[in-house]
């Protein structure tokens, strides 16, 4: 097996939850991890090897989703009021063997309100948010990944979490003293 097929094994589960989480239903999402890994194998010649290959391969990605997004009209990350068992939202909760039907119902409930509050993030937001707090990259890699200043990063970051944290709490930021300060 070459390198590349390796990769392409290990990582795909990664690539698909993260257009998952940006809003892709679970056929786009593998069809852009298709594209994604094809893109690389296809300008691989063009890689060098200046950063980490992490970065490289979320800036692809980043491009790919860009590109997915131009090709057809833009919609919501997510709608609020979607049918539950709408496929295009990510499970967000830990699976259990047997959770009783409240948990269940609980962390549905949950789930929608995340979903719910990542929706009224901008794009901008959303990835910053997708690639800092879910795939857990630094600010500076995150900075060239999307070829924007890291202040810029920090600043849609701390945005993000506070437009996430009034949403879950069911607050505007105008309701909360914290918002104020």
């Amino acid at each position: 097996m070459t390198l590349f097929e390796s990769f392409v094994r290990s990582e795909s589960g990664r690539f698909l939850a993260f257009f998952r989480r940006l809003g892709a239903r679970p056929s786009e999402a593998e069809d852009l991890v298709q594209d994604l890994f094809l893109k690389m194998f296809r300008h691989a010649h063009t890689y060098q090897p200046a950063g980490k290959f992490e970065a490289y391969a979320f800036r692809i990605a980043k491009n790919t989703w860009i590109d997915h997004q131009r090709r057809r009209a833009v919609r919501p990350f997510w709608r609020s009021g979607q049918a539950e068992d709408d496929d295009r939202a990510p499970e967000l909760c830990v699976r259990s063997d047997s959770p009783s039907p409240g948990e269940a119902a609980e962390r549905k409930e949950a789930a929608r309100t995340v979903m719910d509050a990542l929706a009224t993030l901008s794009e901008g937001q959303r990835l910053v948010f997708e690639l800092g707090v879910l795939q857990e990259l630094p600010y500076a890699e995150i900075s060239a990944l999307l070829e924007i200043p890291e202040g810029t990063v920090k600043s849609r970051m701390h945005h993000a979490l506070r437009k996430l944290r009034a949403a879950i709490e069911g607050l505007s930021p105008e309701d909360s003293e914290e918002f104020r300060a």
